[in-house]
């Protein structure tokens, strides 16, 4: 058989999300890139050979303004308008549209890399090439490249080439994780295979299968949620292998996941103890979905006390906030709780050094196999986080390769050039300032036609007790001074407010008490009362206020939501509580709603020169300009402009998309709108050159976060406006970045 020699300037092996991002991240930097998967459609564990929710940030609405950003949230934000109802195979067009939708990536579907060509001492390995075969066309494809992507999941690339690399739980001592065991094993998440069923309208009969699993000779039904109305991803706990080899016992395990699979449905169809006479069978999957591997070993290895303590790594380049997310080895057998959770306060960030190999000189890695303990692999490993660990791995192969620096020295000398480069594409990191010399907004004088100044919510249209306190998070920019809320109190009493710095500008609980203020309230329906809450920090950044609990007391609560505020309710759990999914002292209320509120003092949160460098997702505070509402300003405009004329390639624009609302690829939830409605969505972007004003871009229809409008020659501009013309909803425009480069992007 002869072998065909394909080259690029960077070869991803493994087509899940991670490295589907990888590609993508890579290309958009201007990289030839090579993407190879072992399967016929993209997506790995998402995709609908398997079928597992795409999780990530947000842990189902936990963390706050967490949804991610970058080639994921182009994902999740596009799926939520061709595939609202969350069809699997819907979302595998998705996936492979976006791929195919990048001119710069060859990709080459089932091909199974199994050989790969590496060579120098143990501590400084070089891959020279990765070997596959392609199904189905019987070729033998060897790849080459000056830099490789593992994002294989299982790490075979990595393993075949010499990398360094940890199985199993790394000892308590090791690394002085509480949650890490007494001694080292070689104990790991096990795999699962989930399955849909249908209501059919008429009776249905089941014949189990020679081997189906008889599970009332388990603990299953007791211990585990077997519902008729679950489908997929519902039965996540359908899992096992985590007391083997993952890989190596891979037959055994999808053999005995499958027998559970329908010996539960045995169990449904025939025990006489649920309501599934007119339900059958309508998929089961066939190819385990693997939750962990190896690890390899990078510089930096991403441990329990960085992500709880949200480490702030000099070269952050992703983050997570799903919580750390352990199973028992025993799965879907055990007798113990199918998981147990521990969330961060708010998002954690993951360094660039953990996404390179110690001793493999040109090997990244991407998705579940990066460099961290078995503890923080626990909530790095959901997918949506190994998606934006892709392309923040793919983002800085293409640099490094362009460059001509090993990952290490990127990493160390050089990491301004990935930083830059990850902003630039909108990519989801927190607490980065936008600050590329290329972008001429940064030299800019901006001004707005309008800005919307006051926070206020006066209709009512429900109301809440305050049998338990209330929390609301609010901007404060430049202070707190005053505010009101809108109550009944059934007798004379007393209204409390805390006020609370959340201190991380990612986090959204109470965290450093800053003072505590009281006012007399009389007995009485609707009314305002005012309490002299008082705050002026040293920086902009969000107040967390609570109203503490008075059971004679109610607030009213209005219908329309408030940019960057937020409302929860508090409830202590029990200790059998504590280290569940959902657990979480403040719980968010009225998403789309706020309570009946008035900030007295005007804020600048929301001034024009929040879309100029700064950052480009919530972080202390909303971090975007918005207008006043379309009723006073009916054509809001944003504008930059210059002493002189500036060159400019491409002007780019970066929208609101509302990344506290949770998507989901196939759903957990149903989101109740197919486009963002805080999305702008008519507008042009007009240049003014010698002295006329020239329309660059007219869009009408958009649903996009982030639009690109390159020039079709660079000109010599000394201003350029964006002028709103119409929104997905929202009564304002609403805009994250407005940029101007001399430059383009592939």
């Amino acid at each position: 058989m002869a072998t065909e020699d394909v080259h690029a300037d960077l070869t991803v092996i493994g087509g899940g999300l991670a490295g589907v991002c990888a590609a993508i991240g890579a290309a958009r930097q201007g990289a030839r890139v090579n993407l190879i998967q072992n399967r016929s459609v993209l997506g790995g564990n998402s995709s609908s050979e398997v079928r597992v929710w795409v999780c990530g940030a947000t842990a189902h609405g936990v963390q706050h303004y967490a949804r991610e950003t970058g080639i994921m949230g182009e994902l999740f934000v596009e799926n939520q308008f061709t595939n609202p109802d969350g069809n699997p195979y819907y979302w595998d067009l998705v996936v492979g549209e976006a791929v195919r939708a990048e001119p710069n990536i060859t990709l080459f579907l089932n091909t199974d890399v199994r050989e790969v060509e590496a060579d120098g001492p143990e501590d400084a390995r070089t891959i020279r090439s990765v070997t596959g075969w392609q199904m189905g066309s019987e070729r033998r494809l060897r790849f080459t490249s000056e830099s490789f992507i593992d994002a294989t999941g299982d790490g075979l690339v990595g393993f075949l080439a010499g990398a360094r690399y940890r199985t199993g739980r790394e000892s308590r001592a090791d690394l002085g994780e509480s949650w890490a065991p007494e001694e080292r094993d070689a104990q790991t998440l096990g795999s699962t295979i989930l399955f849909y069923t249908k209501d059919v309208g008429h009776p249905v009969k089941f014949v189990p299968p020679s081997f189906a699993k008889d599970i009332t000779q388990t603990s299953i039904p007791e211990l585990r949620g077997i519902r008729v109305d679950a489908n997929g991803c519902d039965y996540w706990w359908i899992e096992w292998g985590g007391d083997r080899d993952v890989v190596a016992d891979n037959e055994t395990i999808r053999d005995e996941l499958q027998a559970a699979v329908y010996g539960i449905w045995d169990h449904i169809k025939n025990s006489g103890k649920y309501d599934a006479d007119n339900l059958t069978l309508e998929w089961v999957g066939s190819v385990p979905g693997k939750r962990e591997y190896r690890r390899f070993v990078g510089d930096h290895t991403l441990t329990q006390h960085e992500v709880l303590g949200q480490e702030p790594f000099t070269d952050r380049v992703a983050f997570g906030g799903w919580s750390i997310d352990l199973h028992p080895p025993g799965g879907m057998y055990a007798t113990e709780h199918g998981s147990r959770h521990w969330h961060p306060d708010g998002n954690y960030h993951v360094p660039l050094r953990s996404l390179y190999s110690q001793n493999v000189t040109n090997m990244w890695m991407a998705g579940r196999n990066i460099s961290a303990s078995h503890v923080a692999f626990g909530t790095t490993r959901v997918m949506a986080t190994c998606a934006v660990i892709g392309e923040a791995a793919g983002v800085a192969a293409a640099v490094a390769v362009a460059d001509g620096v090993a990952p290490r020295e990127l990493a160390t000398a050089r990491f301004e050039l990935v930083r830059r480069a990850l902003v630039r594409a909108d990519a989801a990191v927190l607490g980065v300032v936008h600050d590329d010399p290329a972008d001429g907004a940064l030299t800019a004088r901006v001004n707005a036609s309008s800005t919307l100044r006051t926070l206020a919510a006066q209709t009512p249209s429900g109301i809440v007790d305050l049998a338990t306190q209330v929390g609301l998070l609010v901007p404060v920019d430049p202070a707190l001074d005053g505010i009101e809320f809108l109550i009944d109190a059934a007798v004379d009493t007393e209204l409390v407010l805390e006020i609370h710095d959340p201190e991380l500008g990612q986090n959204y609980i109470p965290r450093n008490l800053i003072d505590t203020v009281s006012v007399a309230v009389p007995a009485g329906e609707k009314q305002w009362v005012r309490l002299p809450a008082q705050w002026r920090p040293a920086s902009a950044r969000n107040a967390f206020l609570v109203l503490r609990a008075n059971a004679h007391v109610r607030v009213h609560t209005a219908d329309a939501p408030l940019p960057g505020v937020l409302t929860f309710t508090h409830r202590d759990p029990g200790e059998d509580e504590r280290y569940t999914e959902q657990w979480r002292e403040w719980k968010q209320v009225l998403q789309r709603g706020s309570l009946c509120v008035r900030l007295e003092a005007p804020t600048d949160a929301y001034a024009a020169e929040r879309a100029v460098g700064g950052y480009a997702r919530p972080f202390g505070g909303p971090q975007m300009w918005i207008s006043q509402p379309l009723a006073h300003d009916p054509e809001p405009t944003l504008s930059l402009a210059w002493d002189e004329p500036v060159d400019l390639a491409e002007v780019a624009v970066i929208f609101d998309d509302d990344l506290d609302e949770d998507l989901i690829n196939l759903h957990h939830h149903r989101t109740p709108f197919d486009v963002l409605p805080t999305l702008v969505r008519d507008y042009r972007v007009e240049a003014e050159v010698d002295g006329g004003w020239h329309v660059v871009a007219d869009v009408t229809d958009n649903r996009h976060r982030h639009r690109r409008h390159p020039l079709e020659l660079p000109v010599s501009a000394s201003a350029v406006r964006l002028v709103v013309t119409a929104t997905n909803g929202t009564d304002s425009a609403r805009v994250v970045s407005l940029r101007a480069w001399a430059d383009t992007q592939s």
